[in-house]
């Protein structure tokens, strides 16, 4: 698959995409690429000295080998852990599009890999009227779907699996993420989302896991 960009969607808030996104940015830089993380909205910062920082811009920088500017990587973010929405409404501030389709065109133009993190589950809401599914739909990648194993991440892969595809989508592969280390019966949900989800299995990342070894997990010959 020859692609210059993907959309890294999630089966909800915290189950890896950030580290998903980072070992597909490591290993094509690995490889000789010249990649760039993008995440297009972020809401949560941490402060440090009195500035703040969002973590998850930062590892996605860090796994990037081009430095473009940060209102391309990240055109929206708010200090306030809330749903980007609620956050931009309480700014007065409005999430647009457009702003970050051309964000992302531009960082198309200086890398050969553009990777786009999504935040929270497929219909996240950004505003009012639009979810993260009209963000991926207005950059138009193929999409990765992160799957955190935990238990009833079966149903969520599924419809997430099935959102995907009727919002037009092509879902491409799939990650599996051992983000429950005490989960039950993993070889059967493994199995079992190997059948219903119906694309090739990226690779399964180890609990805690750093981006290297999470990149060397990943089947490199599918993507």
């Amino acid at each position: 698959m020859n692609q210059d960009g993907f959309f890294i969607a999630g089966t909800d808030t915290g189950v890896g995409k950030t580290h998903v996104a980072a070992a597909l940015l490591h290993g094509w830089g690995a490889r000789g690429h010249s990649v760039v993380g993008m995440k297009p909205v972020v809401s949560g910062a941490v402060m440090r000295d009195g500035v703040a920082c969002w973590e998850d811009v930062e590892v996605l920088a860090a796994a990037s080998t081009v430095q473009a500017p940060l209102a391309q990587r990240n055109p929206y973010r708010f200090e306030v852990a809330l749903s980007p929405h609620i956050a931009a409404r309480q700014l007065g501030h409005c999430i647009d599009l457009k702003v970050i389709a051309d964000a992302c065109a531009a960082l198309r133009e200086q890398a050969d890999r553009v990777v786009v993190e999504g935040a929270g589950g497929w219909y996240a809401p950004i505003s009012e009227t639009e979810t993260m599914a009209d963000l991926a739909r207005a950059l138009n990648f193929p999409v990765v779907l992160v799957v955190g194993m935990r238990l009833g991440c079966i149903n969520h892969a599924l419809l997430t699996a099935r959102a995907i595809r009727q919002d037009g989508l092509p879902l491409v592969a799939w990650v599996a993420n051992m983000i429950d280390p005490d989960m039950q019966a993993v070889a059967e949900n493994m199995a079992i989302l190997q059948s219903l989800l119906m694309v090739p299995l990226l690779g399964v990342m180890p609990w805690l896991s750093d981006v290297e070894q999470a990149s060397s997990c990943l089947e490199w010959d599918l993507i």
